[in-house]
Order: C-alpha cells, then sequence, then structure tokens
C-alpha cells in the first residue's frame, strides 16, 4: 500500500492536478471569505468551511478522483498493476489515503485565513477544527465514491460526470435526501460533533472504498 500511495501523492503533484485542486480550493475559500468576511464581517470559519465543502468540492473531487483508475486503464498500466504482487485492498487504499492527503494539504494551506483573522478578531480555535474535520470527513466520503466510479469506466471526463451526479446531485436537486453528503456536515461548522453525522460519513466512505475493491478483484480474477 505504502509504494501506491508514494507514487499516487507524488503523481498530483508531478501533473497540473494537484495545483489546480488546490487553486480551485483557494479561489473557492477566498471568494467565500471576502463575501462572508470583508463585506458582512463575519468571523465564523464554520461559515467559510460549509460554503467551501458546499460549492467548491463539486470541483475538487471529480478532478482528484476521476484519474484513479481510470488512467490506469486507459493507459493500459491496469493490467501491470492488477499482476503486481501487491494486494487490491493496498492498492484502493494506497490511492484512496494519496487523495486524502491531499485534501488534508489543502486543509492546512486553508489556516492562513485563521492567521489572518486573528490581526482582527480572533475566532475560537476549536470550533474551527472542527468545521475542518467535518470538511475532511464529507471529503473522504466523496473521494471514495468518485474513486468507485473511476473503477468501472476508462474515461476521465466520464468519471468526473458521474461522481457529480452520484455524490452531489441531491445536494444540488433535492433529490434523495438520504445520500445528500452536505446535509452530514450541518453541525461541524458550529463546532459540534455529531456521531450520527460521523459514523454515516463514515459508513458511506467504508461502503465506496468495498465496493471498488469488489469491482477490482472482479477485474483481477478475468485477467
Amino acid at each position: 500500500m505504502l509504494a501506491v500511495y508514494k507514487k499516487e501523492l507524488k503523481s498530483y503533484f508531478l501533473s497540473p492536478i494537484g495545483y489546480i485542486a488546490i487553486g480551485t480550493f483557494l479561489f473557492v475559500f477566498s471568494l467565500i471569505f471576502y463575501i462572508t468576511t470583508i463585506s458582512i464581517r463575519s468571523y465564523d470559519m464554520g461559515n467559510l468551511y460549509f460554503n467551501t465543502a458546499r460549492y467548491g468540492l463539486l470541483i475538487i473531487i471529480p478532478l482528484i478522483s476521476m484519474r484513479m483508475f481510470a488512467e490506469e486503464r486507459k493507459t493500459g498500466t491496469e493490467q501491470l498493476l492488477l499482476t503486481s504482487p501487491r494486494s487490491i485492498t493496498g492498492i484502493v487504499l494506497g490511492k484512496f489515503f494519496a487523495a486524502v492527503t491531499l485534501v488534508v494539504i489543502i486543509l492546512a494551506i486553508s489556516l492562513v485565513y485563521y492567521v489572518i483573522l486573528c490581526f482582527f478578531k480572533a475566532p475560537n480555535l476549536v470550533p474551527t477544527l472542527i468545521a475542518m474535520f467535518g470538511f475532511l470527513l464529507v471529503a473522504m466520503a466523496a473521494i471514495s465514491a468518485g474513486m468507485f466510479v473511476s473503477s468501472i469506466t476508462e474515461n476521465q471526463i466520464v468519471a468526473a460526470v458521474l461522481t457529480i451526479v452520484l455524490v452531489f446531485l441531491p445536494e444540488l436537486t433535492g433529490m434523495f435526501p438520504i445520500i445528500n453528503l452536505i446535509d452530514y456536515y450541518q453541525k461541524f461548522p458550529a463546532g459540534l460533533i455529531s456521531v450520527t453525522e460521523v459514523v454515516s460519513l463514515l459508513a458511506y466512505m467504508i461502503m465506496f472504498i468495498l465496493f471498488t475493491i469488489i469491482v477490482m478483484k472482479r477485474r483481477k480474477s478475468v485477467k
């Protein structure tokens, strides 16, 4: 798993994808920061993370996850991956945690805005960290779904579109509220950790990781 993790994490920064993901987050975060903090003088970091999760992840997650397995299939390296001595579970988890690490890096960069606010009115750090924790959980759940989609197609654009439909369509349309990830991020921005929301997001994440492992084991068995 570690070798796959290192390879995947390095690939994010040897290609434009990692920088585009970071740039997209900073653009959305900065825009919301300007609207809420500069314009109406709100110092609520939780609101910043909530709205960035709502609008920024719509772009960031498909961008990060679309290439995970679809690119391997398109370039013909999937067969080498599946026939390597590494386990399918290790391969899937390595790719997953590499994407999660990229999100952690993005969240670490966002603390710059907390430092900026400290020059005016220091927000409470604990609620900010809780909002970041919830953001990370939502991102991890969305990445797992995007990874699953990438495992069933070889076209990265199709993978990105299907990820938006699967993960973000309930939020955009109000349909299927039971699978709307943003609904499980309602309490974190207020500095509250809800066991129900944590368990729901973790269950969502584990479910799609298992689906991906099943798909890849199936593909390996027919090689």
